[in-house]
């Protein structure tokens, strides 16, 4: 059996949370090995103006551990 490790980034977008979780994945796939998946746990709008300007979520991402 393996041993996982979860961390916790924050991602954003000008396009939307789904774009937002994509950014996040993609960026943690290139530092971290054996990425097995991520959940959201929170998202935020940025407005500016009364207008949304940026879409953030944060999440958490789980990695299995090398022996």
């Amino acid at each position: 059996m393996g041993v996982a490790k979860v961390v916790e980034i924050i991602s954003s977008s000008k396009e939307g949370f789904d774009d937002a979780v994509k950014i996040g994945v993609e960026r943690a796939c290139k530092t971290l090995e054996n990425v097995k998946s991520a959940w959201v746990k929170d998202q935020k709008v940025k407005i500016v103006d009364g207008k949304v300007s940026e879409f953030r979520v944060t999440l958490k991402i789980s990695f299995v551990l090398e022996d």
